[in-house]
This record gives C-alpha cells, sequence and structure tokens, in this order.
C-alpha cells in the first residue's frame, strides 16, 4: 500500500514536468517553422494544382508574359504608385500594352485580386474581369483601364494586391503578364469633413434656428400676456372734480340760490355770479 501511494505521488511530480518539456518542444518546432516560412534568404517552391512555381516569368496557370510585350501601369485614383490604398474608396488605374514585336497580338481580359500578404497564394477576393478584345498592331501601343472598390469590411493593414493581363498572338498562343504584382497597404483616410458629418451640422444648424424661433415667439406672447394683464385694470370713473369750470347759467335764479344757502354744495361758479360778487 505504501509502495503504491509512493509511485502514485512521483507519477503526479513527474507528469507536470513532462508536459511541459513536450509543450516547450513544440514551441521551438513551431517558431524554426515559422522561421523558416518568413525568412527572406530561403527560397521555397510553391506547388498548386500539380504545378512547380519557381520562376517569376511563369505565373501559377503556367502561362508566361511575351517578351514582345511591355506592360506598364499607372494608378490614377489616388494617384501614386498605388502602394497605399483607402478603405472605402475606388480605385482606378492605367495599363499601358506596348508590342514590340512583328505580329499582332490580341488583349483579351484583365482581373484584380486581393491576396494574403504572407502567401499570394490564398485569394482574399476576386474582382471583376474586364474584357477589352483589343488587337494590338506592330509597334502600337494601347491603354486599358481598369478600376475595383475597395469594401469596408477590410481593416487597415497590409495586402496583396495581384493584377494579370491575359492576351494571345497571331498564332492563338495565351499569354499572362502581371501587371501589379505586391504588397500595398489599406489605410483610412483622414477626411476633414465628410457627407454625414456636413449633414449633421445642417441638421443641428436647424435644430438651433427652431429653437430660436420658439424662444421668440414665447417671450413674444408672454409680454403680450403682460401688457394685456396691465392694461385690463377697472378704471375708476372720478368725474369732475373741479366745480369751478361748472357752468350754472341755464338753472333758474331761485335754484342757483338754493344751492349757495347749501352747505355741502360747492358754490356755483357762473359768470354772472363772479359779476354779481364784484358787485
Amino acid at each position: 500500500m505504501n509502495l503504491f501511494r509512493n509511485f502514485a505521488f512521483t507519477l503526479l511530480i513527474l507528469l507536470p514536468a513532462l508536459l511541459i518539456s513536450d509543450s516547450s518542444r513544440l514551441y521551438v518546432n513551431a517558431a524554426e517553422s515559422e522561421d523558416a516560412v518568413e525568412g527572406e534568404d530561403i527560397d521555397v517552391n510553391v506547388e498548386t494544382n500539380s504545378e512547380i512555381v519557381d520562376s517569376e516569368d511563369e505565373t501559377l496557370s503556367g502561362l508566361k508574359a511575351s517578351p514582345d510585350v511591355d506592360v506598364t501601369v499607372l494608378f490614377t485614383k489616388p494617384s501614386g504608385n498605388g502602394f497605399e490604398l483607402p478603405v472605402g474608396k475606388e480605385v482606378h488605374f492605367l495599363v499601358g500594352f506596348l508590342n514590340k514585336g512583328s505580329r499582332d497580338f490580341f488583349v483579351d481580359t484583365m482581373d484584380a485580386s486581393f491576396r494574403y500578404s504572407q502567401d499570394f497564394n490564398f485569394y482574399l477576393q476576386n474582382f471583376t474581369t474586364f474584357a477589352y478584345n483589343r488587337v494590338v498592331k506592330p509597334k502600337q501601343e494601347v491603354t486599358l483601364s481598369y478600376q475595383f472598390y475597395v469594401s469596408d469590411v477590410y481593416t487597415p493593414r497590409p495586402y496583396g494586391l495581384s493584377v494579370n493581363l491575359y492576351y494571345r498572338d497571331a498564332d492563338n498562343k495565351q499569354y499572362l503578364s502581371p501587371v501589379f504584382n505586391e504588397t500595398i497597404n489599406i489605410v483610412e483616410l483622414d477626411e476633414g469633413l465628410d457627407t454625414e458629418t456636413f449633414f449633421l451640422f445642417i441638421i443641428l444648424a436647424a435644430l438651433v434656428v427652431l429653437g430660436l424661433v420658439g424662444a421668440y415667439q414665447l417671450l413674444q406672447s408672454f409680454g403680450k400676456k403682460h401688457i394685456s394683464s396691465t392694461s385690463s385694470k377697472p378704471k375708476v370713473e372720478v368725474g369732475t372734480s373741479n366745480h369751478e369750470d361748472v357752468d350754472y347759467d341755464w338753472l333758474p335764479q331761485s335754484t342757483i340760490k338754493q344751492l349757495n344757502k347749501s352747505p355741502n354744495q360747492s358754490k356755483p361758479n357762473s359768470p354772472r355770479q363772479r359779476r354779481a360778487k364784484k358787485e
């Protein structure tokens, strides 16, 4: 019993150490394999569809570029070398096709795709294939246009951009020229004022104007109510307080004498009475 207990105790002590050593060995192997993939000085042949690709002139489909053709690319939107593309925007570029040979070439199609930056054999998105069907005579050059849209789902980081041009000669032999096959960066543009922000400012300005108009109307109605309340006080008719301006000439003399004798009435102040008092 004690022997079994000692054996179990020893096993519990040694088991974590064995697990740690195995995990460390796996981590070292993974790091070595990752360094081998990402190393710049190591030549790696990529096998795809049973075809070995070990030359820059030969593509995965087995097609090569013709030595009698020169292809150039120029990015017009955004302008530059095409190594930085804005997210959520259209990308436009022109491709120049120069026939240096003595035979006709037929330009068929051109396509573009986003690839994984660490492995260009891994596709992220294929863009529309443009068909041109152009005939290029010897010593002649034509310009082809292409455009695609960078979706908003892409996060700003490096991606692989591959643009391929397909054409054939008079013998109907197919060729492929890699127009652009580089790692690019997708970036976010720091625009000062976009459309959504502009309309947001317009809505806020309209709300401020409506608030000012409403406050003005409220103050105006309040002022009118205040003026009407002060002007609606009852007016008291005080009558004629100055009895000297009353004319008693139309009254009979007996009534005037009676009024003069009354102590509660003010004395009549008619012109006739004034002359009588003076006399």
